[in-house]
């Protein structure tokens, strides 16, 4: 029974590919252990809600990821499976570390729904993927962060673990200067006062700059004014 669910989900999986897509993707996450088949994102969900629904148990018991997309589905199980809160924590610190790209962390993140609820518990959850030494558990804990916190109630908490981070991880500095980025285009004022006070790396800093001036919600001159705090 339980490799005949592992078989059905590749068969899905393999019945949903596109070739132009996976020629895309692939060049966007280069290094990949497992290869890619190229299943779009919005198909990948759909297989995920299902799984989680009907098999949750089955397939993270017989987990043994061969293709890019069986390990996105497990990430992305998280949030849709009907789980306690001391559910979903086991299966982060589980699933974490196992985050060998952009793109699973990335999509895996925004499943997770249930961190805007209990937000206090879930703020102090990700302070161990921030703390952590490696790129992809630090970059999900910023990628969590500028998902489900950037908000009145933490707004500044989200500001003052940006500066906290100091790490030379390509997707880290990227995702810092993301998360930043946001955080402006939500609260300006804020976020500028932490541009000012060059808490940033250069690279990351103007990558920030770069990143909020390329938004539709700012203003021309305001772009013109940000264009002169780059390093």
């Amino acid at each position: 029974m339980e490799q005949e669910v592992m078989q059905a989900i590749r068969a899905e999986l393999e019945s949903n590919i596109d070739a132009k897509y996976r020629e895309f993707h692939s060049s966007l996450v280069p290094g990949q252990n497992c290869r890619i088949l190229g299943v779009r994102i919005p198909v990948s969900r759909r297989i995920a809600k299902a799984t989680a629904r009907d098999h949750y148990e089955v397939y993270t018991e017989q987990f043994n990821p061969e293709v890019y997309e069986e390990l996105l589905i497990r990430g992305m199980m998280i949030g849709y499976g009907k789980l306690t809160s001391e559910e979903q924590t086991a299966e982060l610190d589980r699933f974490v570390p196992m985050i060998n790209s952009w793109g699973i962390c990335d999509s895996s993140c925004a499943t997770c729904h249930f961190m805007k609820k209990d937000q206090e518990y879930w703020y102090g959850y990700l302070q161990k993927w921030l703390k952590s030494s490696r790129e992809y558990e630090i970059r999900f804990g910023v990628v969590c962060l500028l998902d489900f916190f950037i908000n009145e109630a933490y707004i500044d908490a989200v500001l003052e673990e940006m500066k906290k981070i100091h790490h030379d991880g390509y997707y880290v500095k990227m995702a810092v200067a993301w998360a930043v980025s946001i955080c402006y285009i939500h609260f300006p004022e804020k976020t500028q006062k932490l541009l000012k006070e060059n808490s940033l790396d250069d690279w990351t800093h103007n990558k920030t700059i770069q990143k909020i001036r390329e938004s539709l919600r700012i203003s021309k001159e305001e772009k013109e004014m940000l264009k002169t705090w780059k390093r």
